[in-house]
């Protein structure tokens, strides 16, 4: 497998914030237009001007060809702030797919792969729009617009290449205060990038303005309801779509879910967990296989040999065949990549194999599609989109460093492996300088058609839990159950999943409350 596209769904881990249709009509139907539903009680959504939003929604599209065989692509204006629509707009990249038949067209079916901060429109030509299941490509425009600040929709810019390379490397388990205050410099130097070269858009990329952004599409398109897959932190937007719109829910699927009601430190701790819960399944197989590097005793073997790898890194990085050494840090983001799909577990092995036995080139790899950073030193712009949602969503799990170490017991009691690297990652949004606009809140959508969340039981990114209370929360939430690894469920080759979703997304028909699939 190539290790550059192992996740189909963006990762957020550690960047974390502290990572349909139901009585749609066809295009030919007048959509709804400006919001007239009533500002969430507790979300953090600024007033709206229905009348100064008018134009935005009533825009016509101009369709191009992508130069992707199949695919049309063209540019959504939205106002860059909601509360003053008059003064600038941001351009946002959308892009579709038509419905290929046979069978009446249900409408549009947008989709978001997570992150926050992954491609939408890569995602749809690369993966949705050609390997979603093949009834639903018939029947709907398959859809995908890159959230304000991401790829190609105005992108956050922070850091140059070599800058991101030297970011990436920096030791996040200090052992004394030097390499506490070198971490914290680093953060302060990616916040301090960010406002430099992104000051615009930077205060105006938070999810309610992307949900805002969704509903200028749906309307655009001629949809009178939303028909939505939101993978990951898609979820999250889409349950922030419906909190704002619930009227104009139409068929939800929300897979791998977040939980809206958390603050930030419980979040990453419950990440934290999450990524535990996946190392030892991937640890109960690999011991089971002659060979394992680390060991064939037992996952407590394996997790101890573990620790000890990533010890002896942190002492002395591994050569990797070009100018960048593996180091502890990027050791521990090669292993966490390869959490979110099980069919990573074999490049896995042999990365680590080969890192035990000297040579970090496996786990480099891994750690570089883990960022998106491509053979030639560029990045993709997904852990600067990354940090700029999710430090706006949240207030940062932490203020500083003293923070940080009285809670460095509580992520390592989640997580003996990942822990102490994952509560310094989630100092993060310390150093922002966009305030928080959103604060956690339940999301009940009352008033919404029949959502469906998906949790998957061994999920390292969004654990189980997290799909469990968001179902409870929605009004309208019902429960699909994968049990499982790996990160999300839909498309993963379960057909009991498949079916259940294609089903919904098809028929309206939300699976039975409680419905279990393996």
């Amino acid at each position: 497998m190539d290790s550059r596209r192992l996740l189909r769904t963006s990762a957020t881990a550690l960047a974390a914030a502290g990572l349909i249709l139901s009585g749609c009509t066809g295009g030919n139907d007048a959509a709804a237009g400006p919001s007239s539903e009533r500002k969430p009680a507790a979300s953090s959504a600024s007033p709206v001007s229905e009348a100064a939003l008018r134009g935005y929604y009533t825009q016509k599209l101009a369709w191009s060809d992508c130069g992707v065989p199949g695919f049309e692509c063209a540019t959504l204006r939205a106002p860059l702030d909601y509360a003053k629509p008059d003064e600038a707009e941001i351009a946002l990249a959308v892009s579709r797919v038509r419905a290929t038949g046979p069978g009446k067209r249900l409408g549009s079916l947008l989709v978001n792969p997570g992150g926050p901060g992954g491609s939408a429109v890569g995602y749809l030509q690369g993966y949705a729009g050609i390997g979603y299941p093949a009834p639903i490509r018939a029947r709907y425009d398959m859809v995908a617009v890159d959230p304000r600040g991401v790829a190609r929709s105005e992108p956050v810019e922070c850091l140059t290449g070599p800058q991101m390379d030297a970011f990436t490397q920096v030791d996040q388990t200090p052992d004394d205060d030097g390499e506490t205050a070198a971490l914290t410099a680093s953060l302060k130097g990616f916040a301090t990038g960010c406002a430099q070269r992104s000051a615009k858009i930077l205060p105006h990329v938070s999810t309610v303005e992307a949900a805002r952004d969704m509903d200028l599409l749906r309307a655009v398109l001629g949809d009178r309801k939303l028909t939505y897959v939101g993978a990951s932190y898609g979820t999250f937007l889409g349950a922030t779509y419906a909190e704002l719109f619930p009227s104009r829910v139409g068929r939800l699927v929300l897979d791998g879910a977040m939980d809206p009601s958390l603050p930030a430190e419980d979040l990453n701790r419950d990440q934290t967990a999450g990524f535990e819960t996946a190392f030892r399944s991937f640890a109960a197989d690999c011991v089971e296989k002659a060979g394992c590097p680390l060991g064939t005793k037992s996952v407590a073997e394996a997790t101890d040999n573990l620790r000890d790898f990533f010890r002896r890194v942190d002492a002395r990085p591994l050569p990797t065949g070009e100018s960048r050494a593996l180091t502890e840090s990027l050791a521990t983001t090669g292993v966490i990549a390869a959490m979110y799909d099980e069919g990573a577990w074999p490049t896995l092995r042999e990365a680590l194999t080969r890192a035990i036995g000297g040579q970090g080139a496996g786990l480099l790899a891994l750690a570089d599609s883990y960022y998106e950073r491509e053979a030639d030193g560029t990045y993709a712009n997904l852990m600067a989109a990354n940090a700029a949602v999710n430090c706006l969503d949240l207030p940062s799990a932490f203020t500083g460093p003293a923070e940080v170490e009285k809670a460095v017991s509580s992520f390592e009691k989640a997580s003996p492996v990942f822990g102490e690297g994952l509560a310094w990652a989630s100092l993060n949004c310390a150093y922002w300088p966009s305030p928080a606009t959103g604060r956690p809140h339940r999301i009940t959508a009352e008033g919404a058609a029949p959502i469906v969340v998906v949790g998957t039981t061994r999920d390292p990114a969004t654990p189980y839990k997290w799909a469990r209370s968001l179902a409870s929360q929605l009004s309208s939430g019902t429960l699909l159950t994968y049990e499982g690894d790996g990160h999300t469920a839909y498309g993963r080759g379960s057909d009991c999943i498949d079916t259940a979703i294609n089903t919904y997304l098809l028929e309206g028909t939300a699976p039975e409350e409680g419905k279990r699939c393996s």
